[in-house]
């Protein structure tokens, strides 16, 4: 069995990770990959790293199956072109990616089908959106319309921020063209919840809950980021939420999807806020979260490949993985200027004695020069650890973390915090295990 990994960050790392440990022994190929994918697979540094040169590499490879990690390829159609060839994929068709591709037809598309969001306005011009600005409640949130790496998403204090970020992205072009459409929302109270559905057009597996934090400082502080760090725990979500939000979001967004004539394969993750009025959709994104799946992967047990496997070919086999009951929580160590301009180029250490600790650590912006790791983007590593409880997974993880030193990195020191206080609360109420497994739900 030959595998593509289509990427070169924490997740696509991730990825490779959980299919080598595949009692099938794959062979796994990554393009670009980064310096940790290269420990467990052969990185594939491709002319340009064009869709023609990934065809013909898969092509010569006879590969069976390709996994695309990042948004913008599925977007731009990459799984229709490995389809067309005959070869298996996970990943939406560029029609069925739209729902990421453009928060102006998702946000449309919720509204057709009746599926819970927060109140919005969609401006095609800078007049639109500063006319439709005065009928919104502070505080209001701006997004830009296509792909922003997770940095199109301002939620603005007072109605001057607002039309600041507005001129920015419409007239500044901060974000390129991802900002010639902005969408104007209601900003919602409660908490973030990151919910990852694999399905193959019919059937899905849920996976655990999961929560992302964006900002690069504590306390949700400072501008947004594509994440600096995820925590993994059944607790987030009660059943009955858990039943709620596929009732009322996932299918209600399958179904859509279909009767669009946009059927979906794949990881479809919902960014979705719990409110006093239940579950609601932030966005959704249409592949894995980064930093999500390095904590979702790192408890999985049982054979990811034959997961993905049975996915591509329209059979999805939920009963061949299941998690752990132990909470897991991945810290993401960035570079200096982060989220701006990351300046690369700076030696790491320490990673051997922090997996020393327990914990695994998944690269993201690495590469290899010289004998040594050094740093190549904003996000470098993801350190991620399990353990018996959260607290004890959080401890874990930043004693690991500890460990490890480059010039300018910077990371979180509260990742998990709300889930921390959440754990304490619920155990000292009610001790009874998690579930250890999770199956399909159709």
């Amino acid at each position: 069995m030959k595998v593509l990994i289509v990427g070169n960050g924490g997740r696509e790392h991730a990825i490779a990770w959980k299919l080598a440990q595949s009692p099938n022994r794959p062979e796994i190929y990554v393009t670009p990959g980064n310096a940790g994918s290269s420990q467990v697979a052969k990185n594939v540094p491709l002319q340009g790293n064009t869709p023609s040169a990934m065809m013909q590499f898969a092509a010569e490879q006879e590969i069976d199956l390709v996994v695309i990690g990042p948004e913008a390829p599925l977007v731009s159609g990459l799984a229709d072109q490995f389809r067309a060839k005959g070869i298996a994929v996970i990943g939406p068709s560029a029609a069925a990616a739209e729902l990421e591709g453009s928060k102006v037809f998702a946000k449309q598309f919720f509204a057709r089908h009746h599926i819970p969001t927060a109140a919005f306005h969609s401006a095609h011009s800078i007049e639109e959106a500063l006319d439709a600005l005065t009928r919104f409640s502070l505080p209001v949130v701006i997004k830009a319309d296509g792909l922003a790496a997770g940095k199109g998403v301002i939620i603005a204090q007072s109605h001057q921020e607002a039309r600041a970020a507005i001129l920015d992205l419409m007239a500044r072009q901060t974000l390129g063209a991802a900002g010639s459409r902005v969408v104007l929302e209601e900003f919602l109270c409660g908490e973030e919840v990151s919910f990852i559905v694999l399905t193959d057009g019919e059937r899905i597996l849920a996976f655990p809950p999961a929560q992302d934090h964006k900002a690069i400082l504590d306390e949700d502080r400072g501008p947004n980021t594509g994440g600096m760090g995820a925590y993994c725990d059944a607790r987030i979500l009660t059943p009955q939420q858990h039943q709620t939000i596929l009732r009322e979001i996932i299918h209600p967004t399958l179904g859509g999807l279909r009767a669009e004539g946009r059927p979906f394969q794949g990881f479809l993750f919902a960014g979705l806020m719990i409110t006093d009025n239940g579950p609601k959709i932030l966005e959704f994104n249409v592949r894995l979260g980064d930093p999500e799946t390095q904590a979702l992967l790192h408890s999985m047990r049982g054979d990811f490949l034959a997961l993905l496997k049975s996915c591509a070919a329209g059979n999805l086999d939920a009963n061949a993985v299941y998690w752990d009951a132990e909470p897991s929580v991945c810290v993401v160590l960035a570079a200096a200027n982060y989220p701006g301009n990351p300046r690369t180029g700076d030696a790491i250490s320490g990673i051997e004695q922090a997996e020393e600790c327990g914990a695994v650590v998944f690269h993201a912006g690495t590469q290899s020069r010289d004998g040594k790791v050094v740093t190549s983007g904003g996000r470098v590593l993801g350190v991620t650890a399990s353990a018996p409880s959260l607290p004890e997974a959080i401890e874990r993880v930043y004693e690991a973390a500890s460990h490890i030193q480059f010039d300018g990195m910077q990371k979180r020191s509260d990742i998990g915090a709300k889930g921390r206080k959440r754990w304490e609360a619920e155990s000292t109420d009610n001790p009874a295990a998690t579930p250890r497994r999770r199956t399909a739900t159709s």
